[in-house]
């Protein structure tokens, strides 16, 4: 059998086989392979591998060493942490965790305890306040708002009197004896006063005067504040005296002189 390859290392071509039948064509085993490439192209082909190899090898590490650089460039965020870490469930918080913030309506039970305490405290601090008030104010509205001006006898009232006007009531006692404010008032003039040696005179809101005369000392100045039944003097025997007591007047509407008698008992007190 005759058999023929095709120059050039191509495939062989069909060939007729002297003991095939006549006209039968006879197909080469192994003719549809491509050759084995040559030990020099192999060498080449494993060089070229191995650089390109090497290549993608050292882009792949400088890639790698620019992320480092570009993450140790960004400063962190705040209070950022491991995210296992910020998330985990039971256990303690490892070191260096950010500190967890409290929830906008958590309210600290120590200052919730102080806040109701102070609370209290203002309140009771209010109502002992209001209580005193509501105290005095008892106190004042029970308070007698007219006195007896001395205690002493009544010896001698208003009107004539020896061929004169007697124009006050007299009280007598001895000296040293308390005289005492009849109303609430303004002290208006302490001090030396003719024919009674020694005065005090007291005006009321209404504008009514109240003489106090032959007093033996005073313990009140002008424009002094004084109270009913608030000591003022001592009965004493100054001035035209014939004995030691208190002469006592009424100036209503701080001019006209009334009897005194019929003002005190309009207000409670009896001479």
């Amino acid at each position: 059998m005759a058999r023929y390859r095709s120059p050039g290392g191509q495939a062989p071509s069909p060939v007729l086989d002297d003991d095939a039948a006549d006209g039968a064509v006879v197909r080469v085993r192994g003719a549809h392979r491509l050759p084995a490439p040559s030990s020099a192209l192999r060498g080449r082909v494993v060089v070229a591998a191995v650089a390109a190899g090497a290549f993608a090898a050292a882009a792949a590490g400088q890639t790698l060493q620019s992320v480092q650089t570009s993450d140790a460039d960004v400063a962190p965020l705040a209070n950022t942490g491991d995210a296992s870490a910020s998330f985990a469930v039971g256990g303690d918080a490892p070191t260096g965790a950010p500190e967890i913030l409290p929830a906008a309506n958590f309210t600290d039970a120590s200052a919730e305890v102080q806040r109701l305490t102070d609370s209290e405290n203002v309140t009771m601090a209010r109502r002992n306040h209001d209580a005193e008030v509501a105290r005095a104010a008892a106190e004042e509205a029970a308070r007698p708002k007219t006195c007896l001006p001395a205690k002493g006898t009544f010896t001698s009232g208003f009107g004539a009197r020896w061929g004169t006007s007697h124009l006050g009531v007299d009280i007598a006692n001895s000296i040293g004896t308390p005289i005492y404010a009849a109303t609430d008032g303004v002290v208006i003039e302490a001090g030396p006063a003719s024919g009674f040696g020694l005065w005090v005179r007291i005006q009321m809101d209404d504008g009514t005067i109240q003489v106090y005369g032959h007093v033996n000392t005073y313990s009140v100045r002008e424009g002094q504040k004084v109270k009913c039944g608030q000591q003022i003097a001592e009965i004493g025997n100054r001035g035209q005296s014939t004995g030691p007591h208190l002469h006592f007047e009424i100036w209503q509407n701080g001019t006209r002189k009334i009897d005194p008698r019929p003002w005190l008992a309009a207000r409670g007190i009896s001479l």
